[in-house]
């Protein structure tokens, strides 16, 4: 097999350039969060050629991947093993990953997800969901899964991963879908996950889904998607604790990094916030959102912090978004130091988006919304500087907007809209609403004292 073949200096290439791929190398001067997970050199080095695969674009490379990750998962090797992907294109049905390996896609390396969707795999809905997110039932299994796994690596010289989303995005609009579309990436239940120096294109659905994960992180990723594709998301982070986002390029369909916990009451009975969630250094473009909290928020959401952000042609810059019905919590959000260029809305916070799973929801399950900071924010080409929309029998409190100032698209202009909101406003430009009014005690809204 080739592992036998493979020289010594190779070998060191390949452990070198996963060394060194970038998860925890930032600039002089930058903070990085991306220290959460320690990248690992590996016991063993296979190849998917090992394993029958061959990367001529025609080939079905399904039976290969799966076989390369048995052997992972049966070698038990120490410190794990790493499946190398040379280049070409690797045409393949939906598979799953195993713990303790590193995915290495070379340089030229495409894993391609096959167009012929007759046989893809159903899975259960999430429980945080109750049903596909699209449609009620089970959901397609994303191209690359995994379900209780620990220390998992996906990393390599910015090979693709490319998921053909063409025939699903021509589905959904049909309406001709029998359930929900398959995520590019979906890791569930997991830990110690790296995510760093590949392309994700084409996404059928959301393209990196960690849900109910702890300690992950990514960086250096490149998510790409036409803007008229369907809920092509960037990165959710679902239901998950320490997630670190970092030096990413996003531009798709929709939000380019949305936070999330959870639908209505199945979120609410599931009862997994994500917390502990760092964006940073983060550049796109987008119809929908560039950063975005919900709608999903029925687990609670809360400590997160956004900071280093240029979004440029997109919806809205900013949105925090959750409905009645969701209950949940918003608390903790602080989002920094942000560019916005030729952006419809500014900021929107909104207690009216989104939609729900059945008609057993309670609509008087009403989410808190409190202690959000925004600061340092400055935007060209505005054509509407923003909203803030709470919901009337549970007003968001404690709303800080510091140093904002958004340039407006036309010499008119549009003002600020605000309703159902308390917290305070400090340079911000154009004048913000009534609501936001400085008072004493404002110790939670920096500059205010």
């Amino acid at each position: 097999m080739m592992r036998w073949r493979l020289a010594a200096t190779a070998l060191l290439a390949i452990f070198l350039t996963v060394l060194k791929g970038g998860a925890f190398v930032a600039a002089e001067g930058e903070q990085t969060c991306s220290g959460i997970v320690p990248m690992k050199s590996r016991g063993e080095v296979v190849s998917i050629t090992d394993f029958g695969g061959v990367g001529d674009g025609r080939t079905l490379n399904t039976a290969a991947f799966k076989s390369a990750v048995f052997h992972i998962e049966q070698r038990k090797v120490p410190e794990g093993s790493l499946l190398y992907i040379p280049a070409g294109v690797w045409l393949t049905e939906a598979f799953n990953l195993t713990s303790h390996m590193t995915l290495f896609l070379a340089d030229g390396a495409v894993i391609k997800a096959t167009q012929d969707i007759v046989n893809w795999p159903l899975i259960q809905p999430l429980p945080s969901y109750g049903r596909g997110r699209e449609l009620p039932g089970g959901r397609y299994m994303s191209l690359i899964h995994g379900n209780g796994l620990q220390d998992v690596t996906i990393t390599g010289e910015n090979g693709t991963i490319d998921g053909q989303g063409n025939v699903w995005w021509n589905m959904w609009r049909q309406r001709t879908l029998p359930f929900t579309r398959p995520n590019l990436l979906e890791l569930m239940h997991s830990t110690d996950i790296i995510i760093s120096n590949v392309v994700f294109q084409d996404s059928p659905f959301w393209n990196i889904h960690p849900v109910y994960c702890s300690n992950v992180v990514v960086k250096n990723v490149t998510i790409l998607a036409p803007h008229d594709s369907p809920n092509t998301d960037g990165v959710d982070p679902d239901s998950s604790l320490n997630v670190c986002i970092e030096d990413c390029y996003i531009s798709t369909g929709d939000d380019l990094v949305a936070v999330k916990s959870g639908w209505d009451e199945y979120g609410i009975a599931y009862a997994r916030p994500s917390s502990g969630i760092i964006i940073r250094r983060l550049t796109g473009s987008s119809p929908f959102a560039g950063f975005a909290v919900g709608s999903e928020t029925s687990g609670g959401i809360e400590n997160i912090l956004a900071e280093n952000l240029n979004i440029f042609k997109t919806g809205v810059g900013i949105h925090i978004k959750t409905n009645s019905g969701r209950g949940g919590f918003i608390k903790n959000i602080t989002v920094s130091d942000v560019n916005l260029s030729n952006v419809r809305k500014g900021l929107r916070i909104a207690g009216n988006v989104g939609d729900h799973p059945d008609d057993r929801y309670d609509l008087n399950a009403l989410p808190v919304v409190d202690g959000l900071t925004i600061k340092n924010v400055w935007g060209v080409r505005i054509q509407q500087p923003g909203s803030i929309q709470g919901i009337k029998n549970s007003p968001f409190t404690q709303i800080c907007l510091s140093n904002v100032e958004l340039d407006a698209a036309s010499p008119q202009g549009v003002q600020w809209a605000c309703a159902d909101v308390s917290g305070g406003a400090v340079d911000v430009q154009p004048s913000p609403c009534a609501e936001l009014t400085i008072t004493n005690g404002m110790s939670f809204c920096p500059g205010a004292l």
